[in-house]
């Protein structure tokens, strides 16, 4: 085996393996020794068109060979210009003004930036077990995880938390769940943090890190509404949702809502450090011309991958094998729960899929779904867990996978249920 020195690295990064990667292709990555890995990781949601998808890869090398860096301040450049049109045709037509960073960080700061500017107002709205970032702001902002927080006390002020609506951890059915949410939230309006000084709401419509949790269609509508009727902002976090992997481009579309502001990263370019938020012209209007900005931010080779991604997505149908396969999967997952009742739960949009691990007295056993999928990656199946105990182990394969690698990962997943 390969030897390297990594003793270089800090090891602020948490690890979920120690693979050294050589080259990814479609779902696969191999190893610096040639071992194949079937990867249903997508490096945490991003490589939604697989590993060096052809087409996103030829514009990226198109593209080096042009230019590399156009900084926004100062030219426009035609990679950009082409992502504004395609985005134009997959967001709502209300949406029709874009600002470009590098990480999901980055954009949910924007959004909450703005949000600010526009309204007037300083307080933000977040729900338990969110996940929005690690930058100072956005970590305060953050729910899902104490150590995403614990220790860089004090955080941002004005921040404030309402109940999601998880209802497999409540143990109520979903009208229940939904009904005490929309009841806490009203309350937290009148006892926390009045509707005149609330800028927005910030929501994940599929809940990321805090446990692969689709938000009910009528809280997002409920949602909605109570915006509108307080002058507050809706914000949808499509961080880890967006661009097909919860099988629409957006999963805020499955509500039929519109938000005021749409965040944007991870799947956006198949890999390059690309994000965005979308609003209204008027909303943008009303942001200071040199208020925010950044360095990076829209970097052309980066924008030429994400328009090379939006085509790949819509031409080769990836967001309906995403939904195809998301049932394959989920049909697999339920079968395996009827013979393993540790598998609490099953849930999930697209490709965007928990299996949540319960204990025999109905508690997160997060040692046994974290058993599981190292069981797994030691049959050379990657898989990554989630939830606040760990205790979700979540599927997010890229969106080209076809049915017999789906069947093929279940047949590992058993092995890894009855080997721990």
């Amino acid at each position: 085996m390969t030897q390297y020195d990594l003793s270089h690295f800090s090891p602020v990064w948490s690890r979920s393996a120690t693979i050294i990667a050589d080259r990814g292709e479609g779902i696969y990555l191999y190893d610096v020794d040639g071992r194949r890995y079937v990867d249903f990781t997508s490096g945490i949601g991003v490589t939604n068109t697989g590993h060096a998808h052809p087409r996103v890869v030829q514009a990226v090398q198109a593209q080096a060979a042009k230019i590399l860096h156009a900084q926004m301040n100062i030219v426009y450049h035609e990679p950009a210009i082409q992502l504004t049109e395609e985005l134009s045709q997959i967001l709502p037509p209300s949406l029709d003004s874009y600002f470009f960073s590098n990480s999901g960080a980055e954009a949910v700061e924007a959004a909450v930036k703005l949000a600010r500017a526009a309204t007037g107002k300083q307080n933000i709205i977040v729900f338990q077990g969110s996940f929005h970032g690690r930058t100072h702001a956005t970590m305060s902002m953050t729910t899902s995880k104490t150590i995403y927080r614990a220790g860089y006390q004090p955080l941002v002020p004005g921040i404030f938390v309402a109940p999601f609506p998880y209802a497999y951890r409540y143990g109520w059915d979903e009208e229940t769940t939904v009904n005490f949410c929309i009841r806490e939230l009203k309350d937290l309006l009148k006892m926390q943090t009045a509707p005149h000084e609330t800028a927005a709401m910030v929501i994940e419509p599929v809940l990321g890190e805090g446990g692969y949790v689709p938000a009910p269609d009528s809280f997002m509508r409920q949602l909605r509404e109570i915006c509108d009727e307080n002058g507050i902002l809706l914000v949808s976090d499509e961080v880890q949702a967006g661009y097909g992997r919860a099988g629409k481009w957006f999963a805020f579309e499955y509500s039929g809502i519109t938000p005021d502001i749409v965040i944007m990263a991870k799947g956006l370019a198949s890999g390059m450090p690309l994000s965005g938020i979308a609003a209204s012209r008027e909303l943008m209007d009303k942001w200071t011309p040199g208020s925010h900005g950044g360095t990076y931010g829209g970097n052309a080779v980066a924008c030429a991958a994400a328009v090379a991604t939006i085509q790949t997505l819509r031409e080769e149908n990836l967001i309906e094998n995403s939904v195809n396969m998301g049932q394959v999967l989920q049909n697999g997952l339920r079968q395996l729960q009827e013979i393993h009742p540790e598998i609490g739960d099953v849930r999930g949009r697209g490709l965007m899929i928990a299996t949540e691990f319960t204990t025999p007295e109905g508690r997160p056993w997060g040692d046994r779904a974290k058993a599981v999928a190292a069981a797994c990656r030691e049959r050379d199946l990657l898989l990554l867990t989630c939830g606040p105990y760990g205790q979700v182990v979540r599927w997010i394969p890229p969106l080209v996978v076809n049915q017999t690698q789906i069947l093929e990962a279940l047949d590992i997943f058993v092995e890894a249920l009855d080997a721990v």
